[in-house]
């Protein structure tokens, strides 16, 4: 078992709620009177909420997206933010695999760089943070708190040293792999594709690695996108408590993407957090099945779209198959909001109250619920679960209370591997005699 090192986390919790929780004393009347612990709205407003994934930065590169413009489509900027209070967003730093191939590190440079271009450009909405503390200071600043993860162990280019810049970079967290397997860890994506090379037991050697090296700088391990697996090895192997930035339930949608109810009583059970997903396909097994459906059909029109821009010597945009995938999928009807409301329901009752969050994949979706438009709808959700029973204690650590303990204790057993020495898997071992 991982010791038990909460003195500072206790702290830091001590700091946030102190915060987020200046609640009204109990009234004394004998008809119950709305309060700052029973009005969702007024819960949420003083909670710190943190949406741990947004393709967002993939906008304001490509597109010279900035935050202060209108949304166009999109579902994040300043306004939307502040309307749904939103205090903390997690920048997905995702490199298309098959467009950049050999120039992973090169994408991931830039991606960091437009997240860095907006919080200069916007010093008094955006502050740059990179532990619970900045994200507590930001809170109290009332600007929007800009961190980020890394989504798909590629963009290591199985360099620990590049991993080691990103996180000098201000990167937090890294997904080991996206829809991809990578040589070193398995994806849900492609694990049945036969024509993949895979692991043996879902980590190789540098993988695990990869795994310890997170675990010391005290970046978080994310297992959203692994396959089950990689996710059980990556459980072991982590000295730390996992995350998983955006993933939901499969035993209410069964997408490989999704986590059983056995991974996510394990990821209570090692102290880690599911941040769920907003994504109409990973919600709704009915929305799921038509998405498939669709698929034979938006492959062709992406293969007759290429051709017709080959044949007129034009180039072939990056975007364009995830343009005309939005296309299909805006026919398919929205499964109603309170999809999301059983996930987060669901995987608060199997890992626990403390071990469920959110992860919206805000501007990396083609699709999410009736009445989820935008960041500024987050209210929605405290709203609905408050009206099935939940909390104002319960909202604020589901808000992002539960996610603020897990960086703390990622960043403690960091300092404590920071004091040991320890050669590298992959390196020859003291007692290697060969």
């Amino acid at each position: 078992m991982r010791k038990k090192t909460n003195m500072n986390i206790s702290r830091l919790l001590l700091l946030v709620f102190t915060v987020i929780l200046p609640l009204a004393a109990q009234t004394t009347s004998k008809t119950p009177a709305v309060t700052k612990q029973t009005d969702p709205l007024a819960v949420h407003n003083a909670a710190i909420v943190i949406d741990t994934h947004a393709d967002t930065t993939q906008r304001m590169l490509d597109d010279d997206y900035d935050l202060t413009d209108a949304l166009k489509g999109g579902y994040v900027n300043f306004e939307s933010a502040r309307k749904g209070n939103l205090g903390a967003e997690f920048f997905s730093i995702w490199v298309d695999p098959k467009a950049y191939t050999g120039h992973d590190a090169h994408r991931t440079l830039e991606l960091i760089d437009a997240v860095y271009q907006q919080a200069a450009k916007h010093p008094q909405q955006m502050r740059m943070a990179y532990s619970p503390e900045d994200i507590v200071a930001a809170h109290r600043e009332h600007k929007l708190a800009a961190l980020m993860g890394v989504e798909g162990g590629h963009s290591i280019e199985n360099s620990l040293g590049l991993l080691r810049d990103y996180y000098r970079l201000g990167v937090r967290y890294m997904t080991l792999t996206w829809s991809n397997s990578n040589g070193w860890a398995d994806s849900s994506g492609d694990i049945d594709d036969s024509a993949v090379p895979h692991t043996k037991d879902g980590l190789s050697d540098f993988g695990k690695d990869v795994v310890y090296e997170m675990n010391r700088l005290g970046m978080m391990v994310d297992i959203s996108h692994v396959s089950d697996k990689t996710f059980y090895r990556t459980l072991i192997i982590s000295r730390a408590p996992v995350i998983a930035s955006h993933s939901a339930a499969r035993a209410l949608c069964n997408s490989p993407r999704n986590m059983d109810d056995n991974m996510l009583r394990a990821v209570g059970q090692y102290g880690g957090v599911v941040m769920v997903n907003f994504y109409s396909s990973f919600l709704s097994e009915e929305y799921r099945l038509a998405a498939k459906a669709q698929e034979p059909v938006i492959k062709q029109a992406v293969a007759d779209a290429e051709a017709k821009l080959k044949e007129d010597g034009k180039p072939i945009p990056n975007e364009l198959a995830e343009d005309i995938g939005k296309t299909y999928m805006a026919k398919i009807p929205r499964p109603p909001f309170s999809v999301l409301i059983d996930h987060i329901d669901h995987i608060a009752k199997i890992a626990g109250i403390d071990h469920v969050g959110l992860g919206s994949d805000f501007d990396g979706i083609p699709s999410s619920p009736e009445g989820m438009d935008s960041a500024a709808d987050l209210p929605k959700i405290t709203q609905a679960l408050m009206a099935r029973g939940y909390s104002a204690e319960d909202m604020n650590k589901i808000l992002g209370g539960n996610f603020l303990r897990v960086f703390a204790q990622v960043q403690e057993v960091s300092l404590q591997l920071q004091s040991e020495t320890r050669p590298r898997i992959t390196e020859k071992q003291p007692f290697d005699k060969k």
